[in-house]
Order: C-alpha cells, then structure tokens, then sequence
C-alpha cells in the first residue's frame, strides 16, 4: 500500500551503509517508523527530505506493517538551527520530549503544530531560547494529557493565590500559607509567572510564544514547566543536559 502524507523527522539512525532508519510524526498516522534506503547515498533523491528535522512531503509504501520511503520533497528545513549549537540542542531536546510523549500509529496534530512552531521560531531567533523552551514544555504536557490544574489555590480554592507555590509532582498550585507537606508545593511562583504558565495553558496556538514578563517572572515560570515536565516523564533528556551545557 503506498501513502502520502507530511511528516517531521525526529530522529534518525544510520542502517548499514547507506539507510536511515527514522522516527516520523505524521498529521494522520501520528509517530511512526520509517526506512528511508540508500538516503545516505550521494544522489540519493530523499536525503535532504530524510534528515533530520525536515519537515517532508513523504510517499511510503507499506508491507506488513513496516513503512519505506519512496519519495520525499521538503517543505521546511529549519536551516537555522545548523547555523546556532544551542538552537540545535534545544530542538533535539525538543524532537525527545516529542518522541518519548506521542503515541505510535496515534494521529495528534495539536502536537505537530507545536513543535513546529517552536521549531520556526528557533530556527529564525524569533524569541530567547528559554522563553521558547517553557512555552513548548507546559504546552507540550497539557497536550499529552497531563495539564497541571493552575485555576485556583488547591486547598482554599483562591483563584489568585497568595505567594503561590507550585507541586511538579500533583501538578497544582496552592498559597504559602495553604500548602503541606504532602503537596510537595515546593517552587515558588509570583503572580505574573502564574499568569505567564496560564497564557501558555489556555492561549491559543497560533499565539503561544506572544506571552510577555518581567526577567524573574520567566525564570519561575520556567523552572516550573521544565521541572513538570522531568518528574512527570521521569526520565533524563540527553539534549536537555547538553543545551545547558553550550546555551
């Protein structure tokens, strides 16, 4: 069966001499695994819509249940992202979360637009790396199915909490004065990065990265996002550590 459809490339593996083996998230098929042969060839007609991070007009055939590249023709290359190491880094972290959060052969296309907007946005130094990075991950895990509940203050049921205290492992906020051990509301919000972790929960799409606050506003909103989202995967990003490393 041949099919054709859109895809980004998240990761890529090199197969034998010449093939890539890669991990694709399609608008209609969701995350799927794609042998794309003789893509490392020199005159190979798919390469440069197989590489990494390529957002690619792909058509596929299928035999029993495994997908081969026939065709390729790129529609986005993100070409900035090889001109900035940390641009680079952060994306890989990006295409990690993605990969380790999407559901095979399960189609969500909330998630595509996401990290390729934030993949653009990237690409062309839109916004600062790390307003980019807590947008994508609070979005990224409200998407998945684990949006933190931010209405209100879990205990007295204040919309505005007083000096608010986030808990990355129950994902709510609660007041100082309100929380308790069990909560472990252990990260200390203000009321403009509760404001700004809100924007970004219920913004939206096409206006996620429009969110503005003050330097230390940023800085608590995103340890917030990048703490949720590293307790509730539990798991350790490579690119993630690397990105701090060369940012």
């Amino acid at each position: 069966m041949f099919k054709t459809t859109k895809g980004l490339i998240l990761r890529e593996v090199k197969y034998k001499e010449a093939d890539r083996i890669l991990t694709v998230l399609t608008p209609d098929l969701g995350k799927i695994t794609v042998k794309a042969r003789g893509a490392l060839r020199k005159n190979s007609k798919v390469s440069a819509a197989t590489q990494l991070f390529a957002f690619s007009e792909l058509t596929m055939f299928e035999n029993k249940g495994r997908w081969s590249v026939n065709e390729g023709s790129t529609i986005e290359e993100f070409k900035g992202l090889r001109n900035d190491i940390a641009a680079l880094a952060l994306a890989s972290y990006f295409a990690e979360c993605v990969e380790a959060l999407a559901d095979e052969d399960t189609p969500d296309l909330g998630m595509l637009q996401l990290i390729l907007n934030c993949l653009y946005a990237l690409s062309n130094s839109m916004y600062d790396h790390q307003h980019i990075k807590t947008a994508f991950e609070m979005r990224l895990m409200s998407i998945a199915g684990y949006e933190p509940d931010l209405t209100c203050c879990s205990v007295c049921g204040n919309p505005e909490p007083n000096e608010p205290r986030f808990s990355a492992q129950n994902g709510i906020i609660c007041c100082r004065e309100c929380r308790s051990g069990a909560m472990q509301a252990n990260i200390a919000l203000c009321p403009d990065s509760l404001k700004a972790l809100r924007y970004i929960l219920y913004s939206e799409p096409r206006k996620l990265l429009a969110l503005s606050a003050s330097e230390d506003a940023e800085k608590r909103a995103a340890t917030a996002a990048e703490t949720y989202l590293l307790t509730q995967t539990e798991r350790k990003f490579n690119a993630l550590n690397y990105w701090k490393q060369v940012k």
